[in-house]
């Protein structure tokens, strides 16, 4: 019994002499090396806050280099403790590649969310159309953008998408042009018209002064001679604009007696 214990002690002494030391130095290994990564945080958010980034980005980052650096230490103070780590790393590899298959379409639309926050191509508030879609951008997020349509329904866009197909902006340059057409009749005068429609525009507080609005034939049509009306505003009050000018130009054009004529066909019937 004696011996036994005495084998059991001097087991117990050699793991302390050979264990100990590689023990306590891994555990200030690991002290230390949360300390500097907390140090390099602050460090990052102080390059982050001098930065033009969005702020979803600048905490997904953070987030992403604070957990890199972490593996990072784990395994180094794993292999301070003598333990075979190249397996360990073979496994994490394969194990990461298969994960990356699995989930390729969401990678695509974390690197498609990363390229839009990085470049802006858009921009929360911007006017957009993209995938079939148009709307005020509500929200860039890491993995999808949210639109807003003009009837208040809310579009949830993968960002691999946007950012691989082609984006219409229609606030890049602050302002935007309503397309409107109006038809008259054939016996109209043409002149008057366009004074009436440009008055109109005028007179309409959103309508902006430069660009200048403008109005011009588009075309003969089947029963009217049709008008392009061309005010330019800001992208958030195209709607507004949209509406107002049809309505008020309709009752423009009443009032001054201008025919807006009904789609019509005239048959000539000839004699037998």
């Amino acid at each position: 019994m004696n011996f036994e214990f005495q084998k059991i002690y001097e087991r117990s002494i050699d793991f302390v002499f050979f264990y100990g030391p590689k023990i306590i130095g891994a555990i200030l290994v690991w002290i230390v090396g949360l300390w500097i990564i907390r140090i390099l945080g602050r460090g990052v958010d102080i390059i982050f806050s001098r930065s033009k980034l969005e702020v979803s980005l600048k905490t997904f980052l953070h987030s992403l280099i604070s957990m890199a650096l972490k593996i990072l230490l784990a395994i180094s103070v794993l292999g301070m403790l003598g333990i075979e780590m190249t397996s360990f790393i073979a496994i994490l590899g394969a194990a990461g590649l298969a994960f990356g298959m699995a989930m390729s379409g969401t990678l695509q639309n974390f690197a498609g969310g990363v390229m839009i926050l990085i470049f802006k191509p858009i921009k929360v508030g911007d006017l957009i159309e993209s995938q079939g879609h148009t709307g005020v951008v509500k929200e860039i997020q890491i993995f999808v953008t949210i639109l807003l349509t003009p009837d208040h329904k809310t579009v949830i866009l993968p960002n691999g998408a946007v950012a691989n197909n082609e984006i219409i902006n229609y606030a890049t340059e602050g302002t935007i042009r309503v397309d409107l057409e109006f038809g008259i009749g054939y016996g109209e005068s043409i002149d008057k018209a366009k004074v009436i429609l440009c008055q109109v525009m005028k007179n309409h507080p959103l309508v902006l002064e430069s660009p200048e609005s403008f109005v011009g034939v588009s075309g003969l049509g089947d029963s009217s001679v049709n008008l392009a009306v061309r005010p330019y505003t800001k992208p958030n009050n195209y709607w507004e604009v949209y509406f107002d000018i049809y309505e008020l130009g309709k009752k423009a054009l009443d009032a001054a007696e201008i025919e807006i004529p009904f789609p019509q066909r005239v048959i000539h019937h000839a004699k037998t």
